[in-house]
């Protein structure tokens, strides 16, 4: 018996093509999706229904603002327009530079926090830099200041609120009144990279207080307890 031949099906083959589209496209989708997620995983949802609401600093006439408030406003509105992370060098101005208002690494939040409140990070490090060199971190392999970076680095900016700041206790647990909102806290991943965000005055059933930070995107979240805490400051200014 003749085996059948088979003929060519220019149907079935279009029709198996824009499947095969179809699925690329798809797997696409998915891959830019995790690429522009967070670094760490559980970063991904959004802020629970039910740490949405009015929050105690939003309730406070305009007039009546301190500078730990400023500092959460600052922080809040990175979170509201889910900031994209991108740690990449740029040049920008100075005093007063910044990155794309799109895009930003952890440290911008805490940047842009502190100018809402009239506090420039970048010139405030900068300047102390330029005088006590010596007192910074040396592992960027740089012999002068940069003002485009150094306040972009934790290590930088743990350093500043070391001298200026004022350190307060890491642990959380039986210490949640000591966590105020406009703090600022650094972590530690366990892969050893740096990680920073600014204390929320909104709160879990608990009584923890949420952070603002971004690992991915800006978000508010409660995630003070997702990784070790290695620094906790509240600054008001150097006078």
């Amino acid at each position: 018996m003749k085996e059948p031949i088979m003929r060519n099906n220019p149907g079935r083959n279009s029709i198996l093509v824009t499947g095969l589209l179809f699925l690329a496209v798809i797997a696409l989708g998915l891959l830019a999706g995790w690429f522009f997620s967070d670094r760490e995983s559980g970063l991904s949802q959004l802020l629970p229904q039910e740490y949405i609401g009015p929050s105690p600093v939003e309730a406070i006439p305009e007039d009546e603002l301190k500078t730990g408030d400023l500092i959460l406003l600052g922080a809040r509105q990175e979170a509201k327009q889910r900031t994209r992370y991108d740690a990449s060098y740029a040049s920008i101005d100075y005093p007063g530079g910044d990155v794309a208002p799109d895009r930003g690494a952890c440290t911008d939040v805490v940047i842009r926090a502190f100018r809402n409140a009239g506090i420039d990070l970048q010139q405030l490090i900068h300047e102390d830099m330029k005088a006590d060199f010596a007192s910074y971190p040396s592992k960027w392999g740089l012999n002068a200041p940069d003002s485009n970076i150094d306040h972009r680095r934790v290590p930088n900016q743990i350093q500043y609120f070391n001298t200026y700041g004022k350190s307060l206790t890491l642990e959380v647990e039986g210490h949640l009144e000591e966590w105020k909102w406009g703090d600022v806290v650094y972590w530690r991943f366990p892969d050893g990279r740096d990680h920073c965000g600014i204390i929320s005055d909104r709160t879990t059933k608990d009584g923890r207080p949420l952070v603002i930070h971004n690992a991915g995107l800006a978000r508010e979240e409660d995630a003070l307890l997702r990784w070790e805490i290695v620094g906790h400051y509240r600054y008001e200014g150097t006078s």
